[in-house]
């Protein structure tokens, strides 16, 4: 009998919270995964044939967000998968949101260049996300975000 593979979606907007996602691209081997973003080139830059794309959203703009949110939870139905994934920004959030309110598990890794402090999305995320992470030790606290290292 073969052993079921995990379904991971992996989503984040464009720009450096996709090359974090990217980076960590081989901790996802054996999955059976299917990448998200903003921005369609960057699918076949990183030569993903089967990717999705998400309209990108601010929380400038609640028409957009509230686009992205539909487009984030008709991902999540359709593809059910077992674990969902982001790096950031909104539309990674709203990835996690429709998971949550799925029940499936999630996992927030807030970006790198968060030096300071958490993103809005990263503090958002806290209370949406299965498994809160933050890239910066010293923005680690015992009730989340965690630290367990650097994607970059």
């Amino acid at each position: 009998m073969t052993e079921k593979k995990l379904k991971v979606l992996a989503a984040s907007s464009g720009g450096g919270h996709w090359e974090q996602l990217m980076a960590m691209r081989g901790a996802f081997e054996g999955c059976d995964i299917v990448f998200a973003t903003t921005i369609p080139g960057l699918l076949a830059k990183y030569d993903i044939r089967d990717g999705l794309v998400l309209p990108d959203c601010s929380r400038d703009s609640i028409t957009m967000s509230i686009r992205c949110f539909c487009s984030a939870f008709s991902i999540v139905i359709r593809h059910r998968p077992d674990v969902i994934i982001s790096t950031g920004a909104a539309p990674g959030l709203f990835c996690l949101l429709a998971g949550k309110l799925t029940g499936k598990r999630t996992i927030w890794i807030d970006s790198v260049a968060n030096v300071e402090k958490l993103s809005l999305s990263g503090k958002l995320a806290g209370r949406i996300a299965t498994l809160w992470l933050t890239q910066w030790q010293h923005l680690s606290r015992p009730d989340g975000p965690h630290y367990a290292g650097a994607v970059l």
